[in-house]
């Protein structure tokens, strides 16, 4: 018997694929994720990745402004209808990467597609009137970002003294449509109102962090005294209480900013 023919994908199916679109699948996806979304009157939200609105519309009866990115010209007319009666929703027909952070302080919000996370993400670190970005990411990338796995990345650790990360929760898969095939999580980035290293360090701590990320055969302690007094690195891992085969990844943030303490002293 002849294979059956597959069904050609529709052009729909081709932007989803194209544009990585994975839509939340109702009203108790958007409740769901809502719950985890500090909003309130008075903020100014930037939306990633609109849609056709059904989060754009929770959104702007929490916040002040929504202002709602799609780049996907099939969707805009569906977004434009359903956020019609909302007074304040403005809808950017653009690629939310291309556009210029506002000028006063500002959230950002969104289901925002899996292949372009550390994009958004660096966008996000980048905009300096950010307050906070609470995205929907893959699960794997929000555990490794928030350290839920026992183990700490590069960007978490170079931008920890300005930034908490936080997962805030998990929607599975079958919480979007059309599904994809893994659960995915909700990822919180803040911006600490005070700084725990001084400004004036900023260069200082992320060349250490760059060193300690170095690689010498995976031991955080071989890496730094590469290019630091070894006496010096000794106190800081003193003061840490850390061992010296310590392998990079497993020292926590709080570890870092207690060696660049000793290290900068």
């Amino acid at each position: 018997m002849p294979a059956a023919k597959r069904r050609p994908h529709s052009e729909r199916d081709r932007r989803r694929r194209i544009l990585s679109q994975n839509f939340l699948g109702g009203p108790h996806a958007v409740g769901l994720f809502m719950s985890m979304v500090d909003v309130g009157p008075d903020d100014l939200v930037l939306e990633v990745g609109a849609g056709e609105g059904t989060l754009t519309v929770a959104l702007a009866q929490r916040c002040r402004e929504v202002v709602a990115y799609e780049i996907d010209s099939h969707l805009m007319p569906r977004l434009r209808e359903r956020t019609g009666d909302c007074g304040n929703v403005r809808v950017v027909a653009d690629d939310f990467l291309a556009a210029h952070p506002p000028a006063e302080r500002f959230q950002v919000v969104g289901n925002v597609p899996f292949a372009i996370t550390s994009r958004v993400v660096d966008w996000c670190l980048q905009a300096r009137e950010l307050a906070s970005a609470t995205i929907i990411t893959q699960l794997e990338y929000a555990k490794k970002r928030t350290g839920s796995y026992g183990r700490w990345s590069l960007l978490t650790v170079d931008t920890w003294p300005w930034f908490s990360w936080e997962l805030r929760g998990k929607m599975t898969r079958d919480q979007f449509r059309p599904r994809p095939s893994v659960d995915a999580g909700v990822l919180r980035l803040t911006r600490r109102e005070q700084a725990l290293i001084p400004r004036g360090r900023a260069v200082a701590y992320r060349r250490m962090v760059e060193v300690g990320f170095g690689g010498v055969g995976g031991s955080l302690y071989r890496s730094l005294v590469k290019q630091y007094p070894r006496e010096r690195v000794d106190a800081a891992f003193r003061a840490a209480g850390l061992r010296h085969d310590l392998i990079v990844a497993f020292a926590t943030p709080d570890d870092w900013l207690q060696i660049f303490s000793v290290l900068s002293s």
